[in-house]
């Protein structure tokens, strides 16, 4: 009996992101992605939007005062560049005065270009606003998450640490193990398990926290091997929320871990310690280094 596949719609999970899925019976883009687009864009090609926008819709009304003919007075005839001068100064509202509408046609089309302008203006302040004020987090992530002795006991560890010098509250953090699976029936699936944690919320975060999940007999991770995580093309997800004291909003983090970004027998150096003055001092520089189990930190 051939094996039937059924492929999940987290399958493949990429490591970063998505992107590389195909999906299908879905449009790839509606009116109301719009407004998420223009917030993800980066600030270089959101102002060289905003730019092109203006400069074409200026262009357009400039076009439309060159159809209605002599209906500048001062502006030059059949000349471009004074119509779009014009466009810019009206819909800027900069009114310099020397150029001014002289016939029906075009006060008509001013006013609709000052309809345009104050609807724009509204909705590039509103997108502006709305990009400063949207709550991003800083939360650094180990390169690596080891599995290593801890109290007599295999535990899988990583690092994670906040950027900003605030405090993120309440924050809680969960770990998903990602793997391939085969049922008995023969059906391929992408299986999500939450892992256990030893401390899975911190009400101050500040500085350095290493989460730990033991791998004890009730862990999906029992007898898993460095080759085993490999076959299942197994991945750890990783999702951090917390609200940001500074602007008292949730932020989020999350990265993955790859099974060959899980290093085994070794563990993470220490970087905390105490200065002669007795305040404590933690150090960035050895974040990601690691070290074989049995050696003492220095």
């Amino acid at each position: 009996m051939q094996k039937q596949r059924l492929i999940s719609p987290f399958a493949p999970y990429s490591r970063r992101r998505t992107s590389n899925v195909i999906r299908l019976g879905l449009a790839s883009f509606t009116r109301s992605d719009v407004y998420h687009f223009l917030l993800t864009l980066s600030w270089l090609n959101f102002l060289l939007l905003v730019s092109v926008v203006f400069l074409a819709t200026n262009a357009l009304f400039g076009l439309l005062y060159l159809c209605g003919g002599d209906c500048l007075a001062n502006a030059r005839s059949g000349s471009f560049l004074d119509s779009f001068f014009f466009s810019v100064h009206t819909i800027a509202t900069v009114g310099y005065g020397s150029i001014y509408p002289k016939t029906d046609y075009a006060n008509w089309i001013v006013t609709l270009e000052s309809l345009v302008g104050i609807v724009g203006t509204a909705m590039i302040t509103g997108l502006v606003f709305a990009r400063f004020s949207l709550p991003t987090a800083r939360v650094l992530f180990s390169k690596v998450a080891v599995i290593s002795p801890y109290n007599g006991i295999p535990t899988l560890m990583f690092r994670t640490a906040n950027e900003r010098h605030n405090l993120i509250v309440e924050a809680q953090i969960g770990v998903t193990l990602v793997h391939n699976e085969t049922t008995n029936e023969g059906h391929f699936m992408r299986r999500f398990y939450d892992l256990e944690l030893v401390r899975k919320r911190s009400p101050v975060f500040a500085l350095s926290w290493t989460v730990m999940h033991p791998i004890d007999a009730s862990s999906p991770l029992y007898n898993a091997t460095p080759e085993s995580l490999q076959a299942e093309d197994a991945q750890l997800v990783i999702s951090l929320t917390g609200i940001d004291e500074t602007v008292s909003q949730t932020i989020h983090a999350s990265h993955i871990f790859t099974a060959d970004e899980i290093l085994w027998d070794v563990r993470f150096v220490d970087i905390l310690s105490l200065t002669e003055n007795g305040f404590r001092r933690v150090d960035y520089r050895r974040f990601h280094d690691v070290e074989p189990v049995g050696l003492s930190n220095k």
